[in-house]
C-alpha cells in the first residue's frame, strides 16, 4: 500500500513537472531566435526534467557518434523517447516525426520551433513530397534522428523498419548510426498509467557506412535493424506475426 502511494505521488509530481517545464520550453522556443539556440534550450530543459524526475540518462559509447553529419536510427518504445534523445544528443540533430504530431496543439508547435521534419506515413504522394523536403535538408548537412519502426507497441519487441532513414543516408552520403534506448517503456508505458522513476539508457553503436553496404536502402536498413535487435535483446516482432504497421511511403 505504501509503495503504491509513493508511486502515485511520484507520478503526479512527474506530470506536473513535465507540464511546468514544457510550458517554459515552449515560451523559450517562441522567444529565442535561431533553431540552434532553440534546440540547445530544449536540450537543457529536457536534461533538467529527467534529472528532477529521477530518470537519469546514461549514454553508452558516446564516442561512436560522429562529429560530422550522420543519421541516427533507434528502436521506439515510448512517447518519452524523443525527450531522452533531445537531452542526450547535441543540438545539431533534428527529428523526423510522423505528420500526425503536427496537428497536436502543444506538441506540434514545440516540434515545429525545433525544426523537426514531419513526414506522411499513409499517403504516398504526400510522403514523396515530404521525402524531397527532408532530402534537401540532409543535403545541407543536417544530422537527423529517425525511429524507423514508425510507432511502438505495448509489448517489448522490435517491429519492421521503414526505409526512409536509409534512403536519406544514402542520398546524403553520410553514415547510419544505430542506437538502442532502454528504460523508457517502463518509465512511461504505452499502455497508459502514471510515469515511473528509474534509469534510462541510450547505447550508441558503431556507425555503418553506406559504401560498406552497397547502394540498396533495404540492405542498409536490414543491417542496421539486425545490429539494433541483437543489442536490444527483445523479441523480433516480424517473426511473431505482430507486424501491424503503416504502409511504407517514400520516407517510411
Amino acid at each position: 500500500m505504501l509503495s503504491k502511494a509513493r508511486d502515485w505521488v511520484f507520478g503526479v509530481y512527474a506530470i506536473a513537472l513535465f507540464l511546468i517545464l514544457g510550458l517554459c520550453t515552449l515560451l523559450g522556443l517562441l522567444l529565442l531566435p535561431g533553431v540552434g539556440r532553440r534546440r540547445a534550450f530544449a536540450r537543457a530543459l529536457s536534461r533538467g526534467f529527467l534529472s528532477l524526475a529521477r530518470m537519469p540518462v546514461k549514454v553508452v559509447n558516446p564516442e561512436c557518434l560522429p562529429a560530422t553529419q550522420c543519421v541516427v536510427v533507434a528502436n521506439h518504445a515510448s512517447y518519452l523517447d524523443g525527450v531522452v534523445f533531445t537531452a542526450a544528443l547535441p543540438p545539431r540533430f533534428g527529428f523526423v516525426i510522423k505528420r500526425e504530431m503536427n496537428s497536436v496543439p502543444f506538441a506540434g508547435l514545440l516540434l515545429r520551433r525545433l525544426g523537426s521534419e514531419f513526414v506522411e506515413r499513409f499517403n504516398r504522394s504526400r510522403g514523396a513530397a515530404d521525402a524531397r523536403r527532408v532530402l534537401r535538408n540532409a543535403a545541407n548537412g543536417n544530422s537527423l534522428v529517425f525511429f524507423p519502426e514508425g510507432t511502438f507497441t505495448p509489448t517489448p519487441g522490435l517491429l519492421q523498419f521503414h526505409t526512409g532513414a536509409f534512403v536519406i543516408a544514402l542520398r546524403a552520403g553520410c553514415p547510419i548510426v544505430p542506437a538502442v534506448i532502454r528504460g523508457t517503456r517502463r518509465a512511461l508505458s504505452p499502455q497508459g498509467g502514471l510515469p515511473r522513476f528509474g534509469q534510462l539508457e541510450i547505447t550508441i553503436l558503431p556507425p555503418i557506412q553506406p559504401a560498406a553496404s552497397g547502394t540498396a536502402a533495404a540492405e542498409l536498413r536490414d543491417q542496421a535493424r539486425a545490429v539494433i535487435l541483437r543489442e536490444l535483446g527483445e523479441p523480433d516482432l516480424t517473426c511473431s506475426g505482430d507486424t501491424a504497421h503503416p504502409p511504407d511511403t517514400a520516407l517510411g
